[in-house]
């Protein structure tokens, strides 16, 4: 493994399983700040380590940070394993996962799309290309992981969303979106062209693999049965599913099982290698 540049602040091993959970610091020189990030690798890596492997990104929700991701879904570290996948959780903070015109401290878009997968390339085996590459996330985000990779085609092959905020415009004055993009009557083009609706504009049928869902109780439910609609009238293909459930940890818990394999699955049509899908 090659020495982590930008600092290796811990390393925690799960002892229920092999894959190894690192906890890094990643400087971004966007935000010339350091953002907390765990990777959670495979314990194929050590045992062959000239084996390369894709990578999720899992993006956290709104008061989130980092370790979201392995609190809801403990089993992370199993499911790489049996999946050979490598996973990739950012502190977000509560940015939205854009960059703010407002805030110039606050660029998560470019540390996400650029600055996060160079670095993640650049320091694990990874097979390197946008047909490696998922994206997903849970509420604010869902609306991360669908922003960026509308606006990242070239970066991210797949993309999903569980119980997705994904209409900033309908969240109004609150989950501190006024302090990245402003008042929303003074500032409407910060919100409209920010928003996921807009980004469908960007992208063409086939471009991304996109899966995304959300729960019938869950306040979320409307903005993502618009999504579904709005990418329909486009003629974008993707995969929407719906079913009991709400805003929370169970719901999200049980949902990223079916974000996993079809990323495995996606993975396995991109790939010469023998990728082996296993049920969760």
């Amino acid at each position: 493994m090659k020495t982590l540049l930008f600092g290796l602040m811990a390393l925690w091993v799960f002892s229920a399983n092999a894959a190894r959970v690192d906890s890094v610091t990643v400087i971004s020189a966007a935000m010339n700040a350091p953002v907390k990030t765990l990777v959670i690798v495979p314990d194929a890596v050590i045992f062959h380590p000239a084996q390369n492997y894709p990578v999720i990104y899992l993006l956290h929700g709104y008061d989130g940070n980092e370790k979201q991701w392995i609190t809801t879904k403990p089993d992370l570290p199993q499911i790489a394993d049996e999946q050979g996948v490598i996973f990739v959780c950012p502190d977000g903070k509560n940015s939205w996962y854009l960059d703010s015109p407002l805030d110039t401290l606050s660029k998560y878009e470019t540390f996400i799309s650029m600055e996060l997968v160079a670095y993640v390339d650049a320091h694990y085996p990874t097979l390197v290309g946008r047909e490696y590459r998922a994206i997903t996330g849970l509420s604010m985000g869902g609306h991360g992981a669908l922003y960026n990779a509308f606006r990242h085609k070239d970066v991210f092959g797949a993309v999903g969303s569980t119980s997705g905020a994904v209409d900033i415009r309908q969240r109004g004055s609150n989950y501190g979106l006024v302090n990245l993009l402003g008042d929303v009557s003074a500032n409407r083009e910060n919100w409209e062209s920010r928003s996921v609706h807009k980004q469908i504009e960007l992208i063409e049928n086939g471009d991304l693999a996109i899966y995304f869902d959300c729960g019938v109780s869950d306040f979320c439910f409307p903005l993502n049965e618009a999504l579904n609609c709005a990418l329909w009238e486009k003629g974008i293909d993707h995969e929407y599913t719906t079913r009991q459930g709400n805003h929370n940890h169970a719901y999200w818990n049980d949902a990223i099982d079916y974000h996993i394999l079809f990323f495995c699955k996606f993975f396995n049509r991109n790939t010469t290698l023998d990728i082996e899908v296993k049920n969760l």
